[in-house]
């Protein structure tokens, strides 16, 4: 009896180590965290209020399924990030002056809004 006991808490021990390692969300977190903490208030209360190992069980049971759906429903909704560009795209430029190249082609020869800068003298 006392083997079949520790195999199983072995298995469990195993499974809770590795369920460590999964990337989880917040719900998901606080979801067992809030099972952990149910489950064991109880099977504490359970297994105080009756005496007897089933009643622990079922304490740890229902304790655990209740703080799970807590943990999970109590987790902050946090506001969505802020846009990446605050200041949206820049306004189109605007040709004040078309020109023609050397190829015939319709070119821009000054843009609206901008000044042309003298060149400097040095």
């Amino acid at each position: 009896m006392n083997r079949k006991f520790g195999a199983v808490g072995a298995a469990m021990m195993t499974a809770l180590a590795l369920a460590g390692c999964a990337a989880r969300t917040p719900e998901e977190y606080n979801a067992g965290r809030g099972a952990l903490i149910g489950g064991t208030t109880g099977a504490l209360i359970g297994g105080l209020a009756t005496g007897r190992p089933m009643g622990a069980l079922a304490g740890a049971a229902i304790g655990a399924g209740s703080g799970a759906v807590l943990g999970a429903a109590s987790t902050p909704r946090y506001a969505p990030p802020p846009p990446v560009d605050a200041y949206g795209e820049p306004p189109p430029r605007a040709c004040a002056r078309w020109g023609v190249d050397a190829y015939g082609e319709r070119v821009c020869l000054k843009l609206a809004g901008y000044r042309a800068v003298p060149p400097s003298n040095y």
